[in-house]
Protein backbone atom coordinates (compact mmCIF):
# COMPACT_ATOMS: atom_id res chain seq x y z
CA UNK A 1 0.00 0.00 0.00
CA UNK A 2 1.24 3.60 -0.98
CA UNK A 3 2.27 5.70 2.26
CA UNK A 4 0.39 8.46 2.50
CA UNK A 5 2.01 11.66 3.08
CA UNK A 6 0.86 16.10 3.38
CA UNK A 7 -1.09 16.60 -0.22
CA UNK A 8 0.70 19.59 -1.70
CA UNK A 9 -0.33 22.11 -4.60
CA UNK A 10 1.65 21.37 -7.01
CA UNK A 11 3.26 18.79 -6.10
CA UNK A 12 6.69 19.84 -6.85
CA UNK A 13 6.50 23.35 -6.45
CA UNK A 14 9.17 25.18 -8.62
CA UNK A 15 11.25 27.15 -6.47
CA UNK A 16 14.13 29.63 -8.32
CA UNK A 17 16.93 31.22 -7.00
CA UNK A 18 15.05 33.69 -5.03
CA UNK A 19 13.29 31.53 -3.26
CA UNK A 20 14.99 29.74 -0.52
CA UNK A 21 12.47 30.64 2.32
CA UNK A 22 9.47 29.72 1.48
CA UNK A 23 11.05 26.22 -0.34
CA UNK A 24 12.98 25.86 3.34
CA UNK A 25 9.61 26.31 4.93
CA UNK A 26 7.60 24.60 2.79
CA UNK A 27 9.73 21.57 3.11
CA UNK A 28 9.33 21.58 6.79
CA UNK A 29 5.76 22.13 6.89
CA UNK A 30 5.37 18.70 4.02
CA UNK A 31 7.58 17.07 6.88
CA UNK A 32 5.75 18.51 9.76
CA UNK A 33 1.71 18.35 9.58
CA UNK A 34 -0.44 15.24 9.62
CA UNK A 35 -1.06 13.53 6.20
CA UNK A 36 -4.36 14.60 6.11
CA UNK A 37 -3.44 18.65 5.59
CA UNK A 38 -3.14 20.14 1.84
CA UNK A 39 -0.26 22.45 1.61
CA UNK A 40 -0.97 24.96 -1.22
CA UNK A 41 1.71 27.06 -2.24
CA UNK A 42 1.78 30.49 -4.01
CA UNK A 43 -1.79 31.08 -4.05
CA UNK A 44 -2.99 33.67 -6.31
CA UNK A 45 -5.76 35.79 -5.37
CA UNK A 46 -7.71 38.59 -7.83
CA UNK A 47 -10.60 39.52 -5.77
CA UNK A 48 -12.21 42.96 -8.03
CA UNK A 49 -9.01 45.01 -9.20
CA UNK A 50 -6.82 44.38 -6.10
CA UNK A 51 -4.04 40.88 -6.51
CA UNK A 52 -3.31 39.13 -3.77
CA UNK A 53 -0.72 36.06 -2.88
CA UNK A 54 -0.76 33.55 -0.37
CA UNK A 55 2.64 32.53 0.25
CA UNK A 56 1.59 29.20 1.89
CA UNK A 57 -1.76 28.34 2.52
CA UNK A 58 -2.51 25.52 5.11
CA UNK A 59 -6.28 23.64 4.50
CA UNK A 60 -6.29 21.35 7.77
CA UNK A 61 -9.67 19.03 7.80
CA UNK A 62 -11.67 19.32 11.28
CA UNK A 63 -9.09 22.49 12.22
CA UNK A 64 -9.47 25.49 10.03
CA UNK A 65 -7.14 27.16 7.30
CA UNK A 66 -3.68 29.46 7.37
CA UNK A 67 -2.41 31.89 5.55
CA UNK A 68 1.24 32.41 6.09
CA UNK A 69 3.28 35.31 4.82
CA UNK A 70 7.29 34.20 4.26
CA UNK A 71 9.95 36.93 5.12
CA UNK A 72 13.29 36.17 4.58
CA UNK A 73 16.15 37.90 6.04
CA UNK A 74 16.49 39.71 8.95
CA UNK A 75 12.72 41.48 9.90
CA UNK A 76 12.65 44.94 12.84
CA UNK A 77 10.45 46.86 13.85
CA UNK A 78 11.30 50.67 14.66
CA UNK A 79 8.58 53.20 15.48
CA UNK A 80 5.48 50.73 13.84
CA UNK A 81 7.78 50.51 10.84
CA UNK A 82 8.39 47.27 9.52
CA UNK A 83 12.25 46.84 7.64
CA UNK A 84 13.88 43.70 6.25
CA UNK A 85 17.71 43.22 6.38
CA UNK A 86 20.11 41.19 4.19
CA UNK A 87 23.42 41.82 2.57
CA UNK A 88 22.31 44.61 0.10
CA UNK A 89 21.04 46.64 2.53
CA UNK A 90 18.41 47.56 5.18
CA UNK A 91 14.82 48.33 3.53
CA UNK A 92 10.91 49.44 4.40
CA UNK A 93 8.52 47.06 4.04
CA UNK A 94 4.77 46.34 4.59
CA UNK A 95 4.03 44.58 7.59
CA UNK A 96 3.66 40.85 6.56
CA UNK A 97 0.99 40.12 8.70
CA UNK A 98 -0.82 43.16 7.41
CA UNK A 99 0.42 41.60 4.03
CA UNK A 100 -1.14 37.98 4.69
CA UNK A 101 -4.29 39.56 6.60
CA UNK A 102 -5.31 41.20 3.18
CA UNK A 103 -4.89 37.67 1.31
CA UNK A 104 -6.97 35.64 3.45
CA UNK A 105 -9.80 38.32 3.57
CA UNK A 106 -9.37 38.41 -0.60
CA UNK A 107 -9.12 34.26 -0.29
CA UNK A 108 -12.24 34.39 1.68
CA UNK A 109 -14.46 35.96 -0.72
CA UNK A 110 -12.81 35.09 -3.39
CA UNK A 111 -13.38 31.06 -2.38
CA UNK A 112 -17.30 31.80 -1.36
CA UNK A 113 -18.08 33.16 -4.34
CA UNK A 114 -16.65 30.11 -7.02
CA UNK A 115 -17.87 27.93 -4.16
CA UNK A 116 -21.80 29.36 -3.60
CA UNK A 117 -21.53 29.04 -0.47
CA UNK A 118 -19.47 31.17 2.28
CA UNK A 119 -16.18 30.19 4.04
CA UNK A 120 -17.39 30.36 7.48
CA UNK A 121 -14.41 28.30 8.95
CA UNK A 122 -11.62 29.56 11.04
CA UNK A 123 -8.91 31.24 9.05
CA UNK A 124 -5.84 32.50 10.74
CA UNK A 125 -3.13 35.08 8.93
CA UNK A 126 0.13 34.60 9.83
CA UNK A 127 3.89 35.41 8.99
CA UNK A 128 6.55 32.86 8.86
CA UNK A 129 10.19 34.68 9.23
CA UNK A 130 12.60 31.80 9.27
CA UNK A 131 15.52 33.89 10.00
CA UNK A 132 14.21 35.99 12.36
CA UNK A 133 14.23 35.48 16.28
CA UNK A 134 11.07 36.89 18.13
CA UNK A 135 10.93 37.32 21.71
CA UNK A 136 8.52 35.14 23.18
CA UNK A 137 6.95 38.18 25.07
CA UNK A 138 6.50 40.61 21.85
CA UNK A 139 3.68 42.46 21.14
CA UNK A 140 2.21 44.96 18.91
CA UNK A 141 -1.20 46.36 18.47
CA UNK A 142 -3.03 44.12 15.98
CA UNK A 143 -0.36 41.35 15.52
CA UNK A 144 -0.45 38.79 18.24
CA UNK A 145 2.75 37.07 18.92
CA UNK A 146 1.04 33.39 18.29
CA UNK A 147 0.31 34.33 14.45
CA UNK A 148 3.91 34.60 13.74
CA UNK A 149 6.49 31.99 13.04
CA UNK A 150 10.26 33.16 14.07
CA UNK A 151 13.06 30.37 13.35
CA UNK A 152 13.02 29.10 16.85
CA UNK A 153 9.16 27.96 16.61
CA UNK A 154 9.69 25.87 13.43
CA UNK A 155 11.07 23.10 15.61
CA UNK A 156 7.11 22.75 16.17
CA UNK A 157 5.83 24.62 13.30
CA UNK A 158 2.41 22.36 13.31
CA UNK A 159 1.47 22.56 16.34
CA UNK A 160 1.91 26.67 16.33
CA UNK A 161 0.04 26.52 13.40
CA UNK A 162 -2.95 24.23 14.90
CA UNK A 163 -2.51 26.69 17.84
CA UNK A 164 -3.03 29.46 15.80
CA UNK A 165 -5.97 28.72 14.43
CA UNK A 166 -7.70 27.46 17.41
CA UNK A 167 -7.22 30.27 19.27
CA UNK A 168 -6.63 33.12 16.84
CA UNK A 169 -8.35 32.86 14.01
CA UNK A 170 -11.59 34.21 12.81
CA UNK A 171 -14.67 31.69 11.94
CA UNK A 172 -16.48 30.02 13.95
CA UNK A 173 -16.31 26.32 12.82
CA UNK A 174 -13.64 23.85 11.93
CA UNK A 175 -12.88 23.06 8.19
CA UNK A 176 -15.01 20.25 6.95
CA UNK A 177 -13.06 17.72 4.46
CA UNK A 178 -15.91 18.15 2.09
CA UNK A 179 -15.44 21.76 1.51
CA UNK A 180 -12.07 21.22 1.61
CA UNK A 181 -11.99 18.72 -1.49
CA UNK A 182 -14.17 21.30 -2.99
CA UNK A 183 -11.66 24.26 -2.48
CA UNK A 184 -8.57 21.81 -3.56
CA UNK A 185 -10.52 21.70 -7.10
CA UNK A 186 -10.73 25.37 -7.36
CA UNK A 187 -6.77 25.99 -6.48
CA UNK A 188 -5.32 23.69 -8.82
CA UNK A 189 -3.59 24.89 -11.77
CA UNK A 190 -4.15 28.66 -9.89
CA UNK A 191 -0.44 28.93 -8.62
CA UNK A 192 3.00 30.82 -9.50
CA UNK A 193 5.93 31.03 -8.26
CA UNK A 194 7.12 34.64 -7.44
CA UNK A 195 10.79 35.93 -6.78
CA UNK A 196 12.41 37.42 -3.76
CA UNK A 197 15.67 38.07 -2.53
CA UNK A 198 18.37 35.93 -0.97
CA UNK A 199 21.06 37.17 0.54
CA UNK A 200 21.69 36.12 4.22
CA UNK A 201 23.94 33.00 4.80
CA UNK A 202 20.94 30.86 6.22
CA UNK A 203 18.85 31.56 2.81
CA UNK A 204 21.82 30.87 0.80
CA UNK A 205 22.50 27.64 2.06
CA UNK A 206 18.46 27.07 1.49
CA UNK A 207 19.31 27.85 -1.77
CA UNK A 208 22.66 25.05 -1.86
CA UNK A 209 20.32 22.69 -0.75
CA UNK A 210 17.78 22.89 -3.30
CA UNK A 211 20.61 22.36 -5.93
CA UNK A 212 21.95 19.55 -4.38
CA UNK A 213 18.73 18.57 -4.31
CA UNK A 214 18.75 18.63 -8.60
CA UNK A 215 21.39 15.98 -8.54
CA UNK A 216 18.51 13.69 -8.13
CA UNK A 217 18.60 13.21 -12.08
CA UNK A 218 21.72 11.50 -11.92
CA UNK A 219 19.86 8.29 -9.90
CA UNK A 220 17.03 8.69 -12.13
CA UNK A 221 19.39 8.89 -15.30
CA UNK A 222 21.66 5.64 -14.31
CA UNK A 223 18.92 3.51 -12.26
CA UNK A 224 19.69 0.21 -14.49
CA UNK A 225 23.32 0.57 -14.00
CA UNK A 226 24.13 -2.06 -11.33
CA UNK A 227 27.53 -0.78 -10.23
CA UNK A 228 28.86 2.83 -10.43
CA UNK A 229 31.29 4.49 -9.15
CA UNK A 230 30.29 8.74 -8.55
CA UNK A 231 33.75 10.30 -9.14
CA UNK A 232 33.11 14.29 -7.90
CA UNK A 233 34.76 17.13 -6.30
CA UNK A 234 33.98 18.64 -2.78
CA UNK A 235 30.33 20.14 -2.56
CA UNK A 236 29.37 18.21 -5.22
CA UNK A 237 26.06 16.40 -3.49
CA UNK A 238 28.11 12.97 -2.87
CA UNK A 239 27.04 12.64 0.13
CA UNK A 240 23.22 13.55 -0.83
CA UNK A 241 23.36 11.25 -3.75
CA UNK A 242 24.57 8.63 -1.71
CA UNK A 243 21.79 8.41 0.72
CA UNK A 244 18.94 8.76 -1.94
CA UNK A 245 20.33 5.98 -3.73
CA UNK A 246 20.29 3.86 -0.54
CA UNK A 247 16.90 5.05 0.04
CA UNK A 248 15.68 4.36 -3.12
CA UNK A 249 17.14 0.86 -2.87
CA UNK A 250 15.49 0.08 0.27
CA UNK A 251 12.31 1.35 -1.16
CA UNK A 252 12.70 -1.58 -3.62
CA UNK A 253 13.17 -3.93 -0.78
CA UNK A 254 16.54 -4.82 -0.71
CA UNK A 255 18.92 -5.75 1.50
CA UNK A 256 21.31 -2.54 1.94
CA UNK A 257 24.39 -1.42 3.67
CA UNK A 258 25.32 2.21 3.86
CA UNK A 259 28.89 2.37 4.34
CA UNK A 260 31.74 4.99 5.22
CA UNK A 261 35.08 5.02 7.33
CA UNK A 262 34.88 8.05 9.57
CA UNK A 263 33.08 8.02 12.90
CA UNK A 264 31.58 11.45 13.07
CA UNK A 265 30.06 10.75 8.83
CA UNK A 266 28.27 7.54 9.84
CA UNK A 267 26.38 9.24 12.77
CA UNK A 268 25.03 11.29 9.83
CA UNK A 269 24.23 8.89 7.78
CA UNK A 270 22.94 6.71 10.42
CA UNK A 271 20.73 9.61 11.84
CA UNK A 272 19.33 10.60 8.19
CA UNK A 273 18.95 6.98 7.49
CA UNK A 274 17.25 6.87 10.66
CA UNK A 275 14.03 8.91 9.85
CA UNK A 276 12.88 7.60 6.78
CA UNK A 277 9.25 6.31 7.24
CA UNK A 278 9.89 3.13 4.96
CA UNK A 279 12.29 0.32 5.05
CA UNK A 280 16.17 1.55 5.88
CA UNK A 281 19.30 -0.16 5.50
CA UNK A 282 20.54 -3.01 7.09
CA UNK A 283 23.15 -1.52 8.08
CA UNK A 284 24.14 1.95 8.06
CA UNK A 285 27.65 3.54 9.61
CA UNK A 286 31.69 3.09 10.35
CA UNK A 287 33.22 -0.50 7.93
CA UNK A 288 34.63 -1.15 11.16
CA UNK A 289 31.37 -1.18 13.39
CA UNK A 290 30.31 -3.28 10.86
CA UNK A 291 33.07 -5.90 10.89
CA UNK A 292 32.65 -5.50 14.77
CA UNK A 293 28.43 -6.44 14.63
CA UNK A 294 29.30 -10.07 12.16
CA UNK A 295 31.90 -11.07 15.20
CA UNK A 296 35.17 -9.85 14.54
CA UNK A 297 37.17 -9.01 17.06
CA UNK A 298 39.08 -5.69 17.97
CA UNK A 299 42.66 -5.35 17.09
CA UNK A 300 45.52 -2.80 17.35
CA UNK A 301 48.30 -1.27 15.20
CA UNK A 302 47.86 -0.53 11.35
CA UNK A 303 48.70 -4.19 10.31
CA UNK A 304 45.60 -5.84 11.91
CA UNK A 305 43.03 -2.64 10.20
CA UNK A 306 44.38 -2.82 7.18
CA UNK A 307 45.34 -6.60 6.57
CA UNK A 308 43.96 -9.10 9.30
CA UNK A 309 40.49 -7.42 9.85
CA UNK A 310 39.57 -7.76 6.17
CA UNK A 311 40.95 -11.14 6.07
CA UNK A 312 39.26 -12.33 9.04
CA UNK A 313 35.75 -10.50 7.98
CA UNK A 314 36.10 -12.84 4.84
CA UNK A 315 36.40 -15.64 6.92
CA UNK A 316 33.02 -14.38 8.52
CA UNK A 317 31.88 -13.49 5.16
CA UNK A 318 31.96 -16.99 4.22
CA UNK A 319 29.71 -18.66 6.46
CA UNK A 320 26.95 -15.72 6.75
CA UNK A 321 23.62 -17.20 5.89
CA UNK A 322 21.87 -15.06 2.34
CA UNK A 323 19.32 -13.62 4.70
CA UNK A 324 22.50 -11.55 6.43
CA UNK A 325 24.49 -10.43 2.92
CA UNK A 326 23.72 -7.61 1.13
CA UNK A 327 22.09 -7.37 -2.17
CA UNK A 328 23.54 -4.24 -2.60
CA UNK A 329 26.31 -1.61 -0.84
CA UNK A 330 26.42 2.01 -0.93
CA UNK A 331 30.07 3.19 0.10
CA UNK A 332 30.48 7.22 0.84
CA UNK A 333 33.80 8.69 0.84
CA UNK A 334 34.67 5.40 -1.19
CA UNK A 335 38.34 6.53 -1.27
CA UNK A 336 39.41 6.12 2.37
CA UNK A 337 38.92 2.33 2.10
CA UNK A 338 41.64 0.28 1.35
CA UNK A 339 41.78 -2.18 -1.13
CA UNK A 340 41.73 -5.49 1.20
CA UNK A 341 38.77 -3.47 3.14
CA UNK A 342 37.08 -3.73 -0.16
CA UNK A 343 37.87 -7.26 -1.24
CA UNK A 344 36.42 -8.68 2.08
CA UNK A 345 33.17 -6.66 2.02
CA UNK A 346 32.52 -7.82 -1.50
CA UNK A 347 32.13 -11.14 0.28
CA UNK A 348 29.10 -10.22 2.00
CA UNK A 349 27.34 -9.32 -0.85
CA UNK A 350 24.74 -12.61 -2.04
CA UNK A 351 26.77 -12.17 -5.19
CA UNK A 352 30.04 -10.94 -5.16
CA UNK A 353 30.32 -10.81 -9.24
CA UNK A 354 26.99 -9.38 -9.96
CA UNK A 355 25.35 -7.81 -6.80
CA UNK A 356 24.70 -4.07 -6.89
CA UNK A 357 27.82 -1.71 -5.60
CA UNK A 358 27.77 2.04 -5.79
CA UNK A 359 31.24 3.91 -4.64
CA UNK A 360 30.52 7.60 -3.87
CA UNK A 361 34.38 9.22 -3.67
CA UNK A 362 36.83 12.03 -4.63
CA UNK A 363 40.10 11.12 -5.63
CA UNK A 364 41.19 14.42 -4.25
CA UNK A 365 40.68 13.84 -0.42
CA UNK A 366 42.89 10.64 -0.16
CA UNK A 367 44.00 11.91 2.98
CA UNK A 368 44.83 8.58 4.30
CA UNK A 369 47.02 7.11 1.20
CA UNK A 370 46.32 4.04 1.95
CA UNK A 371 48.26 1.44 0.50
CA UNK A 372 47.51 -0.48 -2.76
CA UNK A 373 45.01 2.87 -3.58
CA UNK A 374 41.28 2.67 -3.86
CA UNK A 375 41.79 5.22 -6.93
CA UNK A 376 43.39 3.03 -9.03
CA UNK A 377 41.21 3.16 -11.16
CA UNK A 378 43.06 0.34 -13.91
CA UNK A 379 43.67 -2.18 -11.77
CA UNK A 380 42.55 -1.21 -8.25
CA UNK A 381 38.98 -2.23 -6.33
CA UNK A 382 36.93 0.14 -8.28
CA UNK A 383 38.07 -0.92 -11.88
CA UNK A 384 35.43 -2.33 -12.94
CA UNK A 385 32.80 -0.42 -11.61
CA UNK A 386 30.94 2.25 -14.62
CA UNK A 387 32.35 5.96 -13.90
CA UNK A 388 30.04 8.89 -13.58
CA UNK A 389 31.47 12.06 -12.97
CA UNK A 390 29.88 14.90 -10.86
CA UNK A 391 31.72 18.08 -11.67
CA UNK A 392 29.38 20.89 -10.29
CA UNK A 393 30.42 22.20 -6.78
CA UNK A 394 26.88 23.18 -5.07
CA UNK A 395 27.86 23.39 -1.50
CA UNK A 396 29.97 26.48 -1.20
CA UNK A 397 29.62 29.95 -1.92
CA UNK A 398 31.64 30.84 -5.10
CA UNK A 399 34.26 32.80 -2.93
CA UNK A 400 34.97 29.68 -0.83
CA UNK A 401 34.79 27.12 -4.00
CA UNK A 402 37.18 29.83 -6.28
CA UNK A 403 39.86 29.52 -3.31
CA UNK A 404 40.31 25.75 -3.18
CA UNK A 405 40.19 25.38 -6.64
CA UNK A 406 43.34 25.02 -7.77
CA UNK A 407 43.38 21.80 -5.30
CA UNK A 408 40.14 20.20 -6.73
CA UNK A 409 40.66 19.82 -10.08
CA UNK A 410 39.99 21.17 -13.52
CA UNK A 411 36.92 19.61 -13.96
CA UNK A 412 35.77 21.40 -10.80
CA UNK A 413 32.86 24.24 -11.42
CA UNK A 414 31.26 26.20 -9.13
CA UNK A 415 27.89 26.57 -9.01
CA UNK A 416 26.97 28.55 -5.68
CA UNK A 417 26.22 32.21 -4.99
CA UNK A 418 29.03 34.55 -4.77
CA UNK A 419 29.05 34.84 -1.07
CA UNK A 420 31.59 36.83 1.45
CA UNK A 421 34.77 37.11 0.81
CA UNK A 422 36.95 34.15 2.42
CA UNK A 423 39.02 35.81 5.50
CA UNK A 424 42.79 35.30 6.10
CA UNK A 425 44.52 35.52 9.39
CA UNK A 426 47.88 35.60 8.60
CA UNK A 427 50.04 34.73 11.50
CA UNK A 428 53.05 32.14 12.36
CA UNK A 429 52.28 28.63 12.63
CA UNK A 430 53.15 28.50 16.49
CA UNK A 431 50.32 31.33 17.32
CA UNK A 432 47.69 29.62 14.80
CA UNK A 433 45.64 27.73 17.43
CA UNK A 434 45.10 30.94 19.63
CA UNK A 435 44.11 33.30 16.70
CA UNK A 436 41.74 30.86 15.22
CA UNK A 437 40.16 30.66 18.74
CA UNK A 438 39.87 34.43 18.69
CA UNK A 439 38.14 34.20 15.52
CA UNK A 440 35.34 32.30 17.21
CA UNK A 441 34.80 34.51 19.50
CA UNK A 442 34.77 37.88 17.59
CA UNK A 443 32.44 35.60 14.82
CA UNK A 444 29.61 35.28 17.58
CA UNK A 445 30.22 38.87 18.74
CA UNK A 446 29.46 39.68 14.63
CA UNK A 447 25.86 37.60 15.60
CA UNK A 448 26.97 34.35 14.16
CA UNK A 449 25.33 31.62 16.56
CA UNK A 450 28.00 29.53 17.84
CA UNK A 451 26.22 26.32 16.60
CA UNK A 452 26.95 27.74 13.33
CA UNK A 453 30.95 27.01 13.93
CA UNK A 454 33.36 24.69 13.44
CA UNK A 455 37.11 24.97 14.31
CA UNK A 456 39.35 22.37 12.23
CA UNK A 457 43.04 22.17 13.27
CA UNK A 458 45.31 20.43 10.25
CA UNK A 459 47.66 18.80 12.99
CA UNK A 460 47.01 18.84 16.48
CA UNK A 461 43.61 18.38 17.92
CA UNK A 462 42.21 21.24 19.53
CA UNK A 463 42.46 21.28 23.67
CA UNK A 464 38.59 20.53 23.99
CA UNK A 465 38.48 17.58 21.05
CA UNK A 466 41.41 16.18 22.98
CA UNK A 467 40.30 15.51 25.91
CA UNK A 468 37.32 13.96 24.58
CA UNK A 469 39.32 11.56 23.02
CA UNK A 470 41.55 10.98 26.04
CA UNK A 471 38.15 11.00 28.42
CA UNK A 472 37.01 7.96 25.84
CA UNK A 473 33.76 10.16 25.54
CA UNK A 474 34.20 9.93 21.65
CA UNK A 475 30.43 9.30 20.85
CA UNK A 476 28.98 12.25 23.35
CA UNK A 477 31.90 14.40 20.90
CA UNK A 478 30.03 13.31 18.09
CA UNK A 479 26.57 13.53 19.29
CA UNK A 480 27.22 17.14 20.25
CA UNK A 481 28.28 18.03 17.09
CA UNK A 482 24.82 16.29 14.92
CA UNK A 483 23.30 17.98 18.06
CA UNK A 484 24.04 21.23 16.41
CA UNK A 485 23.87 23.03 20.29
CA UNK A 486 27.24 24.53 19.66
CA UNK A 487 30.40 25.43 18.40
CA UNK A 488 32.43 22.72 17.37
CA UNK A 489 36.16 21.52 17.35
CA UNK A 490 37.41 18.95 15.54
CA UNK A 491 40.77 17.83 13.17
CA UNK A 492 40.41 18.17 9.16
CA UNK A 493 40.87 14.05 9.12
CA UNK A 494 37.75 13.65 10.94
CA UNK A 495 35.28 16.20 9.24
CA UNK A 496 35.47 14.37 5.49
CA UNK A 497 31.97 14.50 4.19
CA UNK A 498 30.32 17.11 6.89
CA UNK A 499 29.78 20.80 6.79
CA UNK A 500 29.15 24.01 8.86
CA UNK A 501 28.12 27.65 7.77
CA UNK A 502 31.28 28.79 9.26
CA UNK A 503 34.86 27.11 9.21
CA UNK A 504 37.77 28.37 10.68
CA UNK A 505 40.31 26.21 9.43
CA UNK A 506 43.41 26.56 11.47
CA UNK A 507 46.86 25.47 9.82
CA UNK A 508 48.99 24.48 13.13
CA UNK A 509 51.00 22.53 10.43
CA UNK A 510 51.44 19.18 9.01
CA UNK A 511 52.73 16.16 10.01
CA UNK A 512 53.01 14.73 6.66
CA UNK A 513 54.29 17.85 4.21
CA UNK A 514 52.87 15.42 1.38
CA UNK A 515 49.23 15.28 2.31
CA UNK A 516 49.18 18.85 3.07
CA UNK A 517 47.10 19.25 0.20
CA UNK A 518 44.48 16.87 0.86
CA UNK A 519 43.99 18.19 4.19
CA UNK A 520 43.84 21.73 2.63
CA UNK A 521 41.29 21.14 0.59
CA UNK A 522 39.09 19.00 3.03
CA UNK A 523 39.33 21.93 5.41
CA UNK A 524 38.58 24.49 2.85
CA UNK A 525 35.86 22.78 1.19
CA UNK A 526 33.41 21.81 4.73
CA UNK A 527 32.15 26.23 4.76
CA UNK A 528 29.19 26.58 3.11
CA UNK A 529 29.26 30.52 3.79
CA UNK A 530 32.32 31.60 5.44
CA UNK A 531 35.72 30.52 5.34
CA UNK A 532 38.40 31.94 7.95
CA UNK A 533 41.75 30.93 7.37
CA UNK A 534 44.38 31.17 9.64
CA UNK A 535 47.89 30.48 10.00
CA UNK A 536 50.98 30.96 7.93
CA UNK A 537 50.70 31.90 4.32
CA UNK A 538 54.07 30.83 2.89
CA UNK A 539 53.47 27.23 5.05
CA UNK A 540 49.96 27.11 3.51
CA UNK A 541 51.87 27.50 -0.39
CA UNK A 542 54.06 25.38 0.74
CA UNK A 543 51.60 22.64 1.24
CA UNK A 544 49.14 23.77 -1.20
CA UNK A 545 51.15 25.17 -3.88
CA UNK A 546 51.68 28.41 -6.30
CA UNK A 547 48.34 28.61 -7.21
CA UNK A 548 46.81 28.37 -3.67
CA UNK A 549 48.83 30.84 -2.73
CA UNK A 550 47.62 33.11 -5.75
CA UNK A 551 44.17 32.52 -4.27
CA UNK A 552 44.92 33.20 -0.86
CA UNK A 553 45.94 36.74 -2.03
CA UNK A 554 42.43 37.36 -2.80
CA UNK A 555 41.50 36.73 0.35
CA UNK A 556 40.44 39.46 2.56
CA UNK A 557 42.98 39.82 5.58
CA UNK A 558 41.04 39.45 8.71
CA UNK A 559 42.51 40.05 12.84
CA UNK A 560 39.91 38.84 14.95
CA UNK A 561 41.35 40.79 18.18
CA UNK A 562 38.60 42.19 20.26
CA UNK A 563 39.22 45.96 20.32
CA UNK A 564 40.09 47.94 23.84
Amino acid sequence: MAEQSVRCIPEQPIFDEGHSAERAVWQLLKSALPNDVVLAHSVQVRHGSAEHEIDLLVLWPHVGLAAIEVKGGQLSIDRGQWYQSDRSGKRVIKSPLVQSQGAQHAFREWIGEQLGTPLTSRFAYMACLPYTSVPANWTLSGAPRALILDREDLTDAAEKIRRAIETEAGGATQLAPSYLERMVRKLEGTLDALPSDTADSAQSEDLQDQLTARQDTLLSATRDIPRIRFTGGAGSGKTWLALAKAQRLCKEGKRVGLFCYNKGLGMYLDNQAGGWRQMKPAFTGEFHEYVRSVGVPDGEGQAYFDEEMPRLLKEKAARLTPDRKFDAVVVDEAQDFAPLWWEALLQCLKDPESSEIYAFMDDRQDVYHRSGGTADFTHGPLADLVPIHVDENLRNTRRIAQTFKPLAGRHFTPRGNTGMPVRLVDCSTDQALDRASDCVDALIEEGWAANQIALLTTNHRHPIHQQHHLDGTTRQYWDEFHAKEAEFYGHVLGFKGLERSVVILCVDGFKELERAAEQLYVGMSRARSLLVIVGSPDLIAQGGGRELAQALRGCAVWDPTPAE
